[in-house]
């Protein structure tokens, strides 16, 4: 567990009063790390109930680990008991263009998708030619449940609360948050990673893997690799407080 604190000199963000969040980061096929902070957060409301609390995943639910369909299942489940918020990773969004461009297939098959096939339980060829590329993409069109497909067409790019902004990847330094491009939304890393930018709200946000959640002045990073580490970090915000988990 982490107790975040900031400088004394930067104003500390606030989400409104009566408003918890719990932000997730990066999750990557790992519904069982994702089913254990789901009760983390079900056993801290009954302890310490919140009049609105609202859940956001900040994307990539898909690829790398095994379980895939299982966590769009979890994800879906959750937000028929919950208030949710479902932000758009650019591993979703290079999946929906997979389906509709098999061509892809080899680009995706080194984010991770032959996991995300495996999961639905379609075992791909070592070295699949041209044509069972797409035979493999079919096949994932038609075992894919349609709520998966709506689940995935409906995320959004970003989440406003507060003086917090949640997204996938970053923003664009010097570029109003309202006027961003989803392409930076989803794949930015350095020239956010890098900026000592006040961006207008305090980010937080995953797709660069680091060890530990990493606070900065302007932004904080919660994607802690939950595939390859077995630590899915989850983030409590209330008020100007933030504890990772």
């Amino acid at each position: 567990m982490f107790g975040l604190s900031r400088s004394r000199k930067a104003p500390k963000p606030r989400l409104p009063d009566g408003i918890r969040v719990y932000a997730f980061g990066d999750i990557h096929g790992r519904a069982d790390l994702l089913a254990d902070m789901l009760t983390v957060i079900d056993a801290d409301l009954a302890r310490s109930p919140a009049p609105r609390s609202i859940e956001v995943f900040l994307g990539d639910y898909i690829d790398r680990g095994p379980y895939s369909n299982l966590t769009l299942d979890l994800l879906i489940e959750r937000s028929q008991r919950r208030e949710t918020v479902f932000l758009k990773g650019n591993h979703e969004a290079f999946l929906l263009q997979v389906l509709n461009e098999p061509t892809g297939y080899a680009a995706w098959r080194q984010f991770g998708g032959v996991q995300t096939l495996m999961s639905y339980g379609i075992r791909p060829p070592l070295n699949p030619t041209s044509a069972e590329q797409t035979e493999l993409i079919e096949a994932l069109k038609e075992t894919m449940p349609q709520k998966h497909l709506e689940f995935l067409r409906a995320l959004r790019p970003s989440f406003v609360c507060g003086d917090f902004f949640f997204v996938h990847a970053g923003v664009r330094p010097g570029i109003p948050l309202k006027e961003q491009q989803e392409s930076d939304l989803l794949w930015i890393r350095n020239e956010f990673l890098d900026s000592e930018d006040n961006f207008g709200k305090f980010i937080v946000h995953g797709h660069t893997p680091v060890r530990e959640p990493d606070i900065r002045s302007n932004r904080m990073n919660i994607d802690t690799g939950a595939y390859a580490t077995g630590n899915l970090t989850l983030l409590s915000i209330q008020g100007a407080s933030m504890l990772a988990v």
